[in-house]
């Protein structure tokens, strides 16, 4: 696939290349040099919440522990189970 570099350095990623790499109108990507030439474009990835990896630690380890119980019904259908996961009362 190539492209076009404007007199501004702007280029149009090719909508098979945005397709593959996951990018949409919005996101933001990063741009590398690679020591051998050219360049690697990827989506930019933010770092997860540290208070949602907190809460979602939580809600597994109560499943684990519910699991580990003899309270959890095994015959529990994939409803309960994902309320269980998620958290829902």
């Amino acid at each position: 696939m190539a492209t076009t570099v404007t007199v501004k350095g702007q280029v149009t990623l090719p909508k098979a290349a945005r397709e593959a790499a996951g990018i949409r109108p919005g996101d933001r990507v990063v741009v590398r040099a690679r020591p051998e030439g050219g360049l690697i474009v990827e989506r930019e990835t933010s770092e997860p919440d540290p208070q949602t990896v907190a809460e979602n630690i939580k809600r597994i380890d109560r499943a684990i522990a519910g699991l580990r119980s003899s309270a959890i019904d095994r015959s529990m259908s994939a409803d309960e189970w994902m309320k269980l996961l998620r958290g829902d009362d």
